[in-house]
């Protein structure tokens, strides 16, 4: 029997994938009122950041996935290493997919590291030189969105969680601490928000 929150989870599911997969930098989300219909899901964190992801919100899904940079929330590090690539920090995405190459949600994803290194190129190549095929790089980028969310739902459910604060996780070094507060507040990060 499927909950309340799961029919709704599923619902907003269905809205998002009538979007184009993102893949180069928005100018904004796709629908900015689904926002708060995410939010007000409280699902599991990596799935509702993986949600954001799917509506082109980068700023309600770095949040989260800021709070998921450490084991053992590989799913947060991973969509953490998607958004960068989203937003065209490279190098910055392909740091987070070495991070998590060898967790059980990449390897549901991607069959190896180097694979999804080559799409990260192929992506790079696309907004830097334009030089690519477009849609197939669309198709490849919500192939690897939706497999994270499939993960997700099996191991988290689509129900809600009342207290998302056991999921948190920070780097266990103060230069690595400190570096993440930096982006978030002082004014450090790739771009600005």
């Amino acid at each position: 029997m499927t909950t309340q929150a799961e029919s709704a989870f599923d619902t907003t599911y269905i809205t998002l994938r009538n979007h184009p997969a993102p893949l180069l930098p928005p100018g904004r989300p796709f629908n900015s009122s689904l926002t708060s219909q995410i939010a007000s899901l409280s699902l599991h964190p990596a799935l509702e950041t993986a949600l954001h992801l799917l509506n082109a919100d980068l700023p309600s899904a770095h949040f989260l996935a800021r709070h998921m940079q450490a084991a053992p929330a590989y799913e947060g590090m991973f969509l953490h290493g998607i958004l960068h690539r989203i937003e065209g920090d490279y190098d910055n995405a392909r740091a987070w997919y070495g991070d998590v190459s060898g967790s059980d949600v990449f390897g549901h994803v991607w069959a190896s590291n180097e694979e999804a290194l080559t799409f990260i190129g192929r992506v790079e190549a696309l907004k830097k030189r334009k030089e690519g095929d477009k849609a197939a790089l669309e198709r490849e980028s919500r192939r690897e969105i939706e497999g994270v969310v499939e993960w997700c739902v099996r191991k988290f459910g689509k129900g809600v969680v009342r207290d998302a604060s056991g999921v948190w996780t920070q780097p266990e070094d103060e230069e690595h601490k400190k570096m993440g507060q930096d982006m978030v507040s002082g004014g450090k990060g790739f771009r600005e928000f």
